[in-house]
């Protein structure tokens, strides 16, 4: 796993038991975290409890058991996906990917529903927008499309999509 995902230009760091990914996670806050289920000293589902009590940080869990009851174990944990070994580098790669989207996609998001994207601040919730911290009048259907662009940044979209959403 770590020589594929570091050609795919991932920075790997390796824990080989519970205790010491905690330890890592605390250290370097990864944008990502793969958690096998079967470690010495600390097991997955108790690492990823831990995780979930300080961080929202996504996290893959792994697992040679492929049974209905630990994938839903792991997602009420807290898990963001969960996959059985043996692992396709491809669907991992897939998977890795499409957590990182969601997450950061996510972050653009405050309670309030505020996309904050370089100098542009848009409240849905107050139908505000402001550029370079100030107010501007927008008609709101102008402040919807906007508002769904810059929530789904790096995502094109139809004419049909776009009328979908907004309207």
């Amino acid at each position: 796993l770590r020589l594929y995902l570091e050609k795919e230009g991932h920075e790997i760091k390796n824990a080989y038991d519970g205790a010491e990914g905690l330890m890592l996670f605390k250290k370097y806050e990864p944008d990502l975290v793969l958690l096998d289920i079967m470690m010495p000293k600390k097991d997955g589902w108790q690492v990823c409890r831990e995780i979930r009590e300080i961080s929202s940080k996504p996290i893959i869990m792994l697992t040679a058991k492929g049974e209905v009851f630990d994938k839903v174990l792991g997602l009420e944990l807290g898990a963001d996906d969960f996959l059985a070994k043996p692992v396709d580098m491809k669907e991992l790669s897939a998977r890795i990917k499409a957590v990182l989207r969601r997450c950061q996609s996510n972050e653009n998001h405050t309670d309030d529903e505020c996309v904050k994207f370089d100098q542009l601040e848009i409240s849905l919730q107050k139908y505000e927008l402001k550029v370079a911290g100030k107010t501007v009048d927008v008609p709101p259907k102008e402040l919807e499309l906007l508002y769904c662009l810059a929530s789904n940044y790096n995502h094109v979209f139809t004419r049909d999509q776009l009328l979908d959403k907004v309207w």
